[in-house]
């Protein structure tokens, strides 16, 4: 059932939230010895006025935690806001869990006014990463997502896989870490979802890397930031970035790539869009 596969995603989410902090923050002298990162179970246990043995079921995915109890914990913790609308779908849902959803499609509107942004490199993540739309100075800036079957068109295989896109992104590492912590977020929505536990195997079993950074079980919130990317035409860019969910489905996310006004990455991204024939 999913409710099972919820408590057991939150232990390790905890878990590796425990093994994150710091002793000194919470008053424990630094010649105690310890035998791992981060405070014992105890430790979380007392801080957050439960007992060793409830919290010890909680993160072995033995018992449902209550809401109180759970606020606690993420107070403990210091979790993030991202971190909190993760438990949230990891419990807050665990009894009326969203159905399995079907095959994602970008709408024609939307992929009319993705091909409307002639300056503006743009393509759109579905579930699981999956590239199911972009516009032409996007293929251009990143990778012909045309060329690659539909299959394959996964956004995180992409950058372990593909050599091309290691290279393209100079904190490679950082993309990978946004990326992995977005698909976490789906594991928690739809954690029955069959075609993610195939993707995950499969990354897990191909790249040690990725099973390292997905052990660590980082999440992340939509957002925005700036990237470094070296781009084999036309040189360095810095660009800033924006990702923005669809009205018509809020699993499809569109990211939007935009460059200072006035700046060398401004100028390098019109040379390619002169340079990239329209569709």
């Amino acid at each position: 059932m999913a409710i099972d596969v919820r408590a057991a995603e939150l232990g390790d989410f905890l878990r590796a939230r425990r093994a994150e902090l710091d002793p000194a923050a919470f008053g424990i002298p630094a010649d105690v010895r310890r035998r791992v990162p981060g405070l014992r179970r105890e430790e979380v246990a007392q801080a957050a006025s439960i007992s060793v043995e409830y919290y010890t079921r909680i993160e072995q995915g033995r018992i449902a935690v209550s809401a109180p109890v759970l606020a606690d914990l993420a107070d403990v913790m210091r979790l993030t806001n991202e971190h909190r609308a993760y438990l949230t779908d990891l419990t807050g849902k665990a009894e009326a869990a969203p159905p399995l959803p079907s095959v994602q499609a970008v709408q024609p509107a939307l992929q009319r006014a993705l091909d409307d942004l002639a300056t503006t490199p743009a393509f759109v993540l579905g579930r699981l990463t999956r590239i199911i739309g972009w516009n032409r100075l996007g293929a251009a800036l990143i990778t012909d997502f045309g060329a690659i079957p539909p299959a394959d068109r996964t956004f995180i295989r992409l950058l372990f896989a593909d050599p091309a896109m290691r290279a393209l992104y100079a904190d490679w590492a950082e993309v990978v870490e946004l990326a992995i912590a977005q698909l976490r977020g789906d594991s928690a929505r739809y954690p029955d979802d069959p075609e993610l536990r195939r993707v995950v195997d499969g990354m897990t079993a191909d790249f040690p890397e990725f099973r390292e950074i997905w052990a660590a079980h980082a999440v992340a919130g939509r957002g925005t930031g700036r990237k470094t990317l070296r781009h084999p035409v036309v040189g360095t860019v810095e660009l800033d970035w924006e990702i923005l969910a669809s009205a018509m489905d809020h699993d499809q996310l569109i990211v939007l790539w935009t460059a200072e006004p006035g700046s060398a990455s401004e100028e390098r991204l019109r040379r390619l869009a002169e340079r990239t024939p329209d569709r």
